[in-house]
């Protein structure tokens, strides 16, 4: 969400809550000093849905919500811009300059710049960079209340780097009492899912590097790091690990172990929106909710995380899962288990990692030539991993530091080392390592890119 309209925001969540959401759009579209069209378009990204303006549009947008259609673009710029900010020594716009993938384009004859969705990854880094905003993401919170109201299992599944976002003594089971209070019915740690993928990956390292010249590039977490090499770098995708993120594996189990459940993810970045929509994974996680989003609605409903009696859980994630959260968590967790499963293997096992969209480049760039002295890559598109994300509330060291407490004091140190995690795996009848490589069977965790 671009910061230019959070207190717009905050008024639609408010009406919607208290039950004047007709009144406060009329109000908004008679009282704001754009066209008509271009509020609508702004009221509309907020609300999470994408439908063109008319004459019955407070019908057509809560029928929308209600309905709330899958639209595949997430981030979008409103049709023209002054390009009132300066050019700078490149002549190009803030939102051109910032943009990783050059997908933002200048068109001669319109006087304007443009997205170019051939090469978007939908990061959304363009969002903040615009300070006109006009370009925004789809905030999908509104639909999410509705669903809450529609439905009698919807779960949040918090990313790793949520742990000190909300205050550095706020703890995962205060986190879990102030999600069920905005409505949810219970919440997740998604570094539990990531614990299942720590063991897959394990796998498939044993598998994909065998000699001298072998080479894998796990695909957890990062989806600008995989549009990277699904745009850029194709030539490596053969040794892109064919596993799902641990956002996409939560919401897949949930759903399998409880059919009638929704699962909204909340975490520090906006890509997360468009991975959620791309056709492969679709329809493992309904809504996707950034940080700074989620400490909106906090705001706007008066719940202090820090004031509330936390709600416990038996203890289920691991160390390795809860450092995914930030650079080089992944590599510490996949060497772990390699260590654990194959300890033969262990020691061949070389990671190189970067993080941020310089060092990635620079990375895959050493991939492509051969010039790296590793067998395991793992890459993060924002510097710091998932703590250093665009839509996160503390600095990047805070969110790192936190994160390497909460999971150096989990008292589960491997995956495969939890009960609770052998129990869930059963229930989705994988009951033995030998079970991972088995394609049919781990379906649920698997990808082909």
């Amino acid at each position: 969400m671009n910061s230019k309209y959070n207190d717009l925001f905050d008024d639609l969540v408010k009406s919607y809550y208290i039950g004047n959401f007709d009144e406060t759009l009329h109000m908004i579209m008679t009282c704001h000093d754009k066209s008509p069209q271009e509020t609508f378009q702004i009221i509309t990204s907020l609300c999470g849905v994408d439908i063109p303006f008319d004459n019955n549009f407070v019908y057509n947008l809560k029928k929308a919500i209600t309905n709330y259609a899958v639209n595949k673009r997430i981030v979008a710029k409103l049709e023209d811009c002054s390009t009132s900010c300066t050019p700078d020594e490149n002549h190009k716009f803030r939102c051109q300059a910032t943009c990783p993938f050059d997908a933002i384009k200048y068109d001669d004859k319109k006087h304007t710049t443009y997205i170019d969705p051939n090469t978007c990854v939908e990061c959304g880094l363009c969002v903040d960079a615009c300070k006109d905003g006009k370009i925004l993401d789809r905030v999908e919170f509104i639909p999410i209340k509705d669903l809450i109201d529609h439905n009698k299992t919807v779960v949040a599944a918090v990313a790793p780097s949520i742990i000190g976002q909300f205050g550095p003594n706020v703890t995962i089971d205060q986190l879990r009492a102030a999600l069920m209070k905005v409505g949810f019915t219970d919440m997740l740690e998604v570094a539990f899912a990531a614990d299942m993928l720590t063991i897959k990956e394990a796998v498939e390292f044993n598998k994909h590097v065998n000699g001298p010249n072998d080479l894998m590039i796990t695909s957890c977490c990062c989806p600008m790091w995989v549009g990277m090499l699904k745009k850029v770098y194709r030539e490596l995708v053969p040794d892109l690990s064919p596993s799902v993120s641990p956002m996409i594996a939560a919401g897949r189990v949930i759903k399998e172990l409880n059919k009638d459940a929704k699962v909204v993810f909340i975490g520090p970045c906006i890509a997360k929106k468009a991975e959620a929509k791309e056709k492969d994974v679709a329809g493992a996680i309904d809504f996707v909710l950034t940080y700074q989003e989620l400490d909106s609605i906090f705001k706007i409903l008066d719940i202090h995380p820090e004031e509330l009696q936390g709600i416990p859980s038996v203890e289920y994630a691991s160390k390795g899962g809860r450092l995914y959260g930030r650079t080089g968590g992944v590599s510490i967790a996949i060497n772990e288990m390699v260590e654990e499963l194959y300890p033969n293997k262990s020691e061949h096992l070389k990671a190189v990692k970067a993080d941020g969209v310089k060092g990635c480049k620079e990375l895959l760039d050493k991939a492509m030539k051969g010039e790296i002295n590793g067998n395991f890559i793992e890459g993060m598109g924002c510097v710091g991993g998932c703590v250093g994300g665009p839509k996160v509330l503390i600095p990047k060291e805070e969110g790192a530091m936190a994160t390497n407490n909460f999971a150096f004091y989990s008292p589960i140190k491997i995956a495969a080392h939890s009960s609770t995690l052998d129990d869930v795996l059963s229930e989705l009848g994988i009951n033995s390592l030998k079970d991972f490589e088995d394609a049919d069977k781990i379906s649920i965790l698997h990808r082909t890119f």
